[in-house]
């Protein structure tokens, strides 16, 4: 779709250049930009003009690894698939859950999709899941703040005016995990109703992490050993199902719960 009403076109060389200017929004891959009409955008600043780094594995302890927030979903999960690092076996699984054309994923951005805070998204399920933080940039300097936590509720994020999300930050211990991924839907191509992923860290707990089924994402710590009674204790705890046409919230709440236990399964 043209945007009619942008009138100005801007390509940053730096951080100082990502002051907006009444009017501006950030552009990146632009999926869901261009998709609807934008009727008070009128100008646009291009982050993808910046370069920065779609992959970078780190040297030290806590930060395994950075992911650009424009790193295109089809490059993550080929940059994931290359690494073969366990923890990101499921990076494919969360992605193609979203269930969108190879036109859309090739350009659809890591960060776009987690900022757009849709219920399904899958950049936000395999994020959350790894329990990463995003790195946010905005007038009050550089802060980071949990996936889990920047999603608060459908299209709404805990950014402040201003603020944009540079890259997502994955934990060592998480990429070393074992993970295992479950999806429930109405129809086989149908959009996801809920999407869970699992990881059971080296010598260390189980933690599930929800979406698509709830309007934010919850993580569910379930501690080494966790039993069904466990499982069924911390799913009955979310008090916030997602409603739509893709599943009713006692659906939702059934098939999370379902999902929750094949997971907690699988990672024994």
């Amino acid at each position: 779709m043209d945007l009619h009403t942008v009138e100005t076109f801007r390509l940053p060389t730096g951080p100082d250049d990502l002051v907006l200017s009444p009017g501006e929004t950030w552009l990146a891959g632009g999926t869901w930009l261009f998709s609807e009409p934008q009727v008070t955008t009128t100008g646009l600043v291009d982050l993808m003009a910046l370069g920065w780094p779609d992959w970078e594995l780190g040297a030290g302890a806590a930060t395994g690894l950075t992911i650009a927030a424009t790193c295109s979903l089809l490059d993550l999960v080929a940059h994931a698939e290359r690494s073969e690092l366990p923890g990101l076996a499921v990076a494919r699984s969360c992605v193609e859950a979203l269930v969108m054309s190879s036109k859309v994923s090739r350009r659809a951005t890591v960060g776009g999709n987690v900022c757009l805070a849709l219920p399904a998204g899958g950049a936000t399920s395999v994020l959350t899941g790894l329990g990463a933080a995003a790195v946010v940039w905005g007038p009050g300097g550089e802060r980071r703040v949990p996936v889990a936590s920047l999603v608060v509720d459908v299209r709404r994020t805990s950014l402040a005016p201003g603020e944009l999300v540079r890259a997502f930050e994955v934990p060592r211990a998480s990429l070393a995990s074992v993970t295992a991924f479950r999806r429930a839907a109405l129809t086989p191509m149908g959009r996801s109703g809920a999407v869970l992923v699992g990881r059971r860290e080296p010598g260390g707990g189980v933690h599930v992490s929800v979406t698509a089924s709830t309007h934010r994402p919850h993580v569910l710590d379930l501690g080494a050993a966790p039993t069904e009674s466990d499982v069924a204790t911390a799913v009955a705890a979310i008090d916030h199902w997602y409603d739509d046409p893709h599943g009713a919230p006692d659906w939702r709440a059934a098939q999370t719960l379902r999902c929750a236990l094949e997971v907690v399964e699988e990672l024994a």
